[in-house]
């Protein structure tokens, strides 16, 4: 009966796959590439810019530069007056914003179809055409400098993460924070805004992506008209980054702050992220995270360490599959009250031990399976979540091509397949691991 049920529902959900998003590329005669989601159900267009600019570009000692110049490109143009973008787009009924990581900046409207052509008149126009007064520059940079002491340096575990990442990129520049360190954000000028945006803000480095309630054709004909006149930048290189050099031994922090109220470890340990053509270590690695700390109440780590021997009150594992450059694959875990960070990575230790020896439950691997192809599914369903997957992969090496078949690369991992990448990820002797604790000398004790 069982096996009858899993076999209606692995129907069910294939279902819907047969009918997946409809997707056009081509690329503008300026190098610009332009992504179309159509999904005609709502008369709304999700309209994004993303840039192949982000924290790991920045120029050495300028760390936060392209967080600043996010914040920067709301301060007006030579025909549109500081704020003024985001007024218009609010007048509109629509809603925008902006966001910066690693690998790319990002901006975004949400707004009715009929308004995508003010949005690409808009967007184009701060593409080149940016003005920055210097006393926007100086006021601006108080903004990011407040966000970074609320954000990070008045909470220990944000400073804790910032750490454990300095610790586990050496020599990649992944290691360094997307807002910056602090000492280097002060001194950030406008030479230096005008000097990435120049560089970095032109079509050919831009990807265009609008999902939502409109066609190919009609995308094509306005992206020419607004984008298609601007030129392209000569300066745009390929993006080599430094990168890690083999680890020779485990390394470890320990951080003590009197304002932690729940000690926790970390660990982490440097992974392989999706590779175009190539993703399948990628998904076993995804199928991985979810088998050793997806649940708390089913999962390996949950089991072993909340519900087994209370251990801990919790625990995940983590894995970056998006990412221009090697990421990472982690655990956290937070001990139950009377038991000390070195016995909850004893625990930790012993239940990764068990698992590369047993392996996968098959049962549990089969739920996970048909949870993921679920998710996928229901991605479909946010027009706003589809033109995100796309932007994070395109600025990421991968071709829309790769994001089509992720789906289905997924479905065809196997638990062999799962314990050959955790094999190969899970290298102890590579691990970074992290305590953050009110005091390590005691909680060591």
């Amino acid at each position: 009966m069982r096996a009858l049920l899993v076999a209606i529902l692995a129907l069910f959900l294939a279902l819907p796959a047969q009918a997946a998003e409809q997707v056009t590329g081509f690329t503008l005669d300026n190098g610009m590439e332009v992504v179309v989601i159509e999904d005609h159900r709502a008369p709304v267009v999700v309209h994004m810019v993303w840039y192949r600019i982000g924290a790991a570009d920045e120029p050495p000692g300028k760390s936060g530069i392209a967080h600043f110049l996010e914040h920067l490109m709301f301060k007006g143009t030579e025909s549109r007056a500081s704020g003024e973008f985001s007024r218009v787009v609010e007048a509109n009924g629509g809603s925008d914003n902006a966001f910066t990581s690693y690998d790319y900046t990002a901006y975004f409207q949400r707004v009715a179809a009929d308004r995508l052509g003010l949005m690409m008149e808009m967007e184009a126009d701060r593409m080149r055409n940016l003005v920055l007064a210097p006393e926007a520059v100086d006021t601006e940079r108080e903004v990011i400098l407040e966000e970074r002491a609320s954000r990070i340096d008045n909470d220990p575990s944000a400073l804790f993460r910032e750490e454990l990442r300095a610790t586990q990129y050496r020599n990649h520049p992944y290691g360094i924070p997307i807002i910056g360190w602090r000492h280097e954000m002060e001194a950030l000028s406008r030479e230096d805004a005008l000097a990435a945006y120049d560089r970095f803000y032109a079509p050919n480095n831009a990807i265009l992506i609008v999902a939502g309630d409109v066609t190919p054709d009609e995308v094509r004909k306005l992206a020419k008209q607004h984008y298609g006149p601007l030129a392209p930048s000569d300066g745009i290189a390929p993006r080599d980054r430094p990168q890690e050099p083999p680890s020779r031994g485990e390394r470890r922090l320990e951080m003590s702050d009197p304002r932690v109220a729940q000690p926790s470890l970390v660990r982490t340990y440097l992974a392989p992220a999706r590779r175009s053509g190539a993703q399948e270590e990628a998904a076993a690695l995804t199928f991985l995270a979810q088998l050793l700390g997806g649940s708390g109440a089913t999962s390996v780590l949950g089991n072993a360490l909340e519900f087994e021997n209370n251990t801990a009150v919790y625990t995940s594992a983590g894995y970056g599959a998006t990412s221009l450059d090697d990421s990472t694959f982690s655990f956290v875990v937070v001990p139950a009250e009377g038991v000390s960070l070195e016995q909850a990575e004893a625990a930790l230790d012993a239940a990764l031990e068990d698992f590369m020896e047993t392996g996968p439950d098959p049962d549990r691997f089969e739920r996970i399976k048909m949870q993921v192809r679920a998710s996928e599914i229901y991605a479909l369903d946010d027009v706003g979540n589809l033109a995100n997957r796309y932007g994070r992969a395109l600025t990421s090496g991968l071709t829309i091509a790769d994001v089509q078949a992720w789906p289905e690369v997924l479905q065809a991992v196997t638990p062999e397949d799962v314990m050959e990448a955790a094999a190969k990820v899970l290298d102890r002797p590579s691990a970074v691991t992290g305590w953050l604790s009110p005091d390590v000398e005691e909680d060591a004790q």
